[in-house]
């Protein structure tokens, strides 16, 4: 007999101390329609990173995505404000933009002709001779909450929405220290892995735990026995000082002093080390597909040769989880699954995440 969506949720019990706690059941991997209330209540109810500022510095310059399943463009308009709007032409629906980012005069659908401006106005129609009671100004792109952050912009979708560094809380004054403004933008990697995004989150958020036995290299650099793990309200904060000494040969020469891991709530991931960032974004592509989007920063772009290895590193690091998320997606359907335990030690970071995702999927339900 099928669950029912709130014995599913109900399956979680988030009020248990971590000593006692289990995770999340199987079937909240597994379940379409739990990705739905994650789709209309997580990934549409929170900030979520599309772009970088500096791609969207400039007026007519934006950038597209898809957020919650829905089409976005955010744009700098003539008047040097930042906007975003739904990427969806008031006429039959077609994208109005189809380019992944640039810069624009005006956006001009491509199916019937109809033109907006970067301020989001309707401002020409083709062939609508005799067509009674329509208002072009009604009729603009449908807009939504857009702000910036350090090099990020962030989209919203909810529109009773706190502002952005609100949202970030404490997580501000702890980036704004790392001078992120001194790095540039190298290169931006994708890869599609056979699970839920849920998985990969996982993952990232075991305290370490997976190093020892997954990632030799990383493991070889990393002072294991002092990885710490701290919870903020809506982030986690992972951290380790490096001893390059005697470690990987390739791992050590592109990393240095303390590491820093940062997970945003739900899907971001910001991995810093002196001199170097890198960003994951997660997203998800299905019930069991999702896309994890890196993108590479450093101090020094004249290091070509490093910041490639220190890239690809990382693409090696990522390799190493792609077969084990996986492995585990198939696992999390299997009958002889249920859900697990956590390591005191090790695993506080996801169960801030079990319960943060708790909340937001039971709301609708206690609304």
């Amino acid at each position: 007999m099928e669950l029912s969506v709130k014995q599913i949720l109900d399956s979680y019990d988030p009020t248990l101390p971590i000593e006692r706690a289990e995770t999340i059941t199987g079937p909240w991997y597994t379940d379409t329609r739990i990705a739905e209330l994650e789709r209309k209540h997580v990934f549409g109810a929170t900030w979520q990173m599309v772009g970088r500022a500096a791609q969207v510095e400039k007026p007519g310059d934006f950038l597209t995505a898809e957020v919650a399943g829905e089409p976005l463009v955010v744009v700098r308009g003539k008047d040097g404000v930042l906007r975003a709007f739904y990427n969806v032409c008031r006429h039959h629906a077609a994208a109005v933009e189809t380019r992944p980012c640039g810069n624009a005069k005006l956006f001009r659908c491509p199916y019937h002709g109809w033109s907006y401006s970067t301020e989001g106005e309707l401002k020409s129609v083709t062939e609508f001779q005799g067509v009674s009671d329509f208002d072009c100004a009604r009729n603009g792109l449908v807009p939504l909450k857009v702000e910036t952050w350090e090099k990020f912009v962030f989209v919203n979708l909810d529109e009773k929405a706190e502002p952005l560094k609100q949202s970030l809380g404490p997580l501000v004054g702890q980036i704004a220290p790392l001078r992120l403004d001194t790095l540039h933008f190298a290169e931006r990697r994708e890869f599609d892995l056979q699970c839920n995004w849920k998985v990969f989150v996982d993952n990232y958020l075991d305290g370490g735990y997976h190093v020892p036995h997954l990632h030799k290299g990383l493991n070889s650099i990393l002072d294991y026995k002092q990885y710490t793990i701290e919870n903020f309200e809506r982030f986690c904060l992972q951290s380790s000082p490096i001893d390059a000494a005697g470690g990987d040969a390739m791992t050590a020469s592109v990393r240095q002093g303390q590491a820093l891991y940062y997970w945003l709530y739900p899907n971001l991931m910001l991995n810093w080390y002196a001199g170097y960032l890198d960003t994951n974004l997660v997203v998800p592509l299905g019930i069991d597909k999702m896309r994890v989007i890196f993108e590479f920063y450093f101090a020094d772009t004249d290091e070509a040769e490093r910041n490639k290895r220190s890239m690809d590193v990382s693409e090696r690091i990522q390799d190493e989880d792609h077969s084990i998320c996986e492995s585990v997606q198939k696992g999390l359907n299997s009958k002889a699954y249920g859900a697990g335990r956590l390591s005191v030690r090790r695993e506080a970071g996801e169960q801030l995440f079990h319960r943060l995702l708790h909340g937001d999927l039971n709301r609708p339900l206690n609304s």
